[in-house]
């Protein structure tokens, strides 16, 4: 059984909403390549608005790479760091 955090269950929200994926964010694992499944580098940028104003955090340019949005996971990692910080 796997469990959904509510960080998880937000981010696939706004991918569904700003991801412009070929499938359905819900559908995915959490490790699948989110550009394999259809997000485009413009979309990503949308995303990461919709998560900074979301979260109320804000990605540092370092964090402004490509295999930070590739995944669920790796978004929730990021978030996780900007959150620590």
């Amino acid at each position: 059984m796997t469990t959904t955090t509510s960080t998880e269950t937000t981010i696939r929200r706004i991918l569904r909403e700003h991801g412009r994926l070929a499938v359905d964010a819900e559908q995915l694992g959490p490790d699948a390549d989110l550009y394999e499944a259809g997000m485009t580098s413009h979309a990503s940028v949308n995303v990461m608005l919709a998560l900074e104003g979301e979260f109320d955090v804000e990605f540092p340019d370092h964090m402004l790479q490509r295999n930070v949005f590739r995944s669920v996971r790796s978004i929730e990692r990021a978030l996780g760091e900007l959150d620590a910080q």
